[in-house]
């Protein structure tokens, strides 16, 4: 039981601008997750293993990119019970972002926009802050004597000054720094704040940076000796073809001549909807941005669904979008998932949701 329960501490976040109270709430977590002050929001984790792209992952639920934006945060988010926790997403060089106020609140629809911008103080400072873990270095001198240890996957991006022409060479500089430090590594092409990133989604785009990414895997692999899994992040607001087209050009490089999955790729499904069908009339949302939370959750499942579909049983999803409560953790699994992640859902509900969304997946799993 957490020593000061978020019923409180939500209220007194809520009265703050967005973005101030997830810097003053990131810049606390930093400061507590290495002494007992991180009794306040610990949790002891769920144990439901699944091995997923050759990884065992200790449990089905993750912390999704974005909340950790430079990897300062590892040990006090390793803490709330996650299995999996993924960090960034990073650039090559540091970036402030957008232009602020870039960060808002739906509370009726339990959803937010932001229109952040990949803001992060690059790939060095990124790598330093990892490295700095005290769970990834007792991880790293545990390898293989614990099957049971919290994965982290590391999220890569371009940055915007960087013409998209060029985008394939901002990601593989970034998966060049974090492939020796990641367990995965997680490619975004899917954020609606950068420009004209999501054109990386389409056939040929994607064909040209998935084998370019898989090339420099391979050398990565011999210089590290071992292969870690690279997942795509894709976005919610893609029409049935379009899922086709993404399914289509994964198989192609994540499954062997005989249509067996490879281990070596996966999907995240998915990042934030331009969408605002589901909001329409409240504050803020017209903002521009990405939505996320609550009005995400069927978005994304139908995305799952038609995925799972495409790409069959084996091949690796991970399900993320408006996950609240146990029962939507569950929705993800039933679509098509094999694990979720939340982000929206921890400012909402705060880290009891980690450990409620992992008996709901297990006791469902359990039939």
């Amino acid at each position: 039981m957490p020593l000061i329960p978020y019923r409180l501490a939500r209220p007194i976040l809520f009265r703050l601008d967005a973005e101030v109270a997830h810097e003053l709430t990131m810049a606390s977590l930093a400061a507590s997750q290495g002494n007992l002050l991180k009794w306040g929001y610990c949790s002891a984790r769920v144990d439901d293993p699944i091995t997923l792209a050759g990884l065992v992952f200790p449990n089905r639920v993750g912390m999704a990119a974005g909340l950790d934006k430079n990897a300062r945060c590892i040990d006090g988010l390793g803490a709330m019970g996650f299995g999996f926790v993924e960090v960034g997403t990073v650039t090559p060089l540091a970036q402030p972002g957008n232009p602020k106020p870039r960060m808002f609140r739906l509370p009726e629809a339990k959803a937010l926009i932001n229109r952040l911008g990949f803001n992060n103080d690059g790939l060095a400072a990124f790598i330093a802050n990892v490295q700095r873990s005290k769970l990834r270095q007792e991880q790293q001198s545990a390898r293989g004597q614990q099957p049971s240890r919290m994965l982290l996957g590391l999220n890569i991006g371009k940055n915007a000054a960087t013409p998209i022409e060029n985008a394939t060479a901002d990601y593989i500089s970034c998966l060049d720094g974090v492939y020796a430090h990641a367990d995965y590594v997680t490619v975004n092409i899917s954020s609606p704040n950068t420009k004209n990133l999501r054109s990386l989604q389409s056939d040929a785009a994607l064909d040209a940076l998935l084998g370019a990414i898989g090339e420099r895997r391979e050398r990565l692999a011999q210089l590290h000796g071992s292969q870690k899994p690279i997942f795509l992040k894709i976005a919610p607001d893609l029409d049935a073809e379009q899922i086709e087209v993404i399914a289509a050009t994964l198989k192609r490089y994540g499954c062997d001549s005989g249509g067996k999955v490879n281990n070596a790729w996966g999907v995240i499904a998915t990042n934030t909807t331009l969408s605002r069908d589901a909001v329409h009339g409240l504050p803020h949302a017209e903002e521009t941005g990405g939505l996320s939370g609550a009005p995400v959750l069927e978005m994304s499942n139908q995305v799952i669904a038609r995925l799972r579909a495409a790409l069959g049983a084996q091949f690796p999803i991970i399900g993320v979008g408006g996950v609240l409560s146990g029962a939507d953790a569950v929705s993800k699994i039933r679509a098509g998932a094999d694990a979720v992640q939340i982000y929206t859902g921890l400012i909402y509900r705060g880290p009891a949701l980690v450990r409620e969304a992992a008996l709901a997946i297990r006791q469902h799993a359990a039939g």
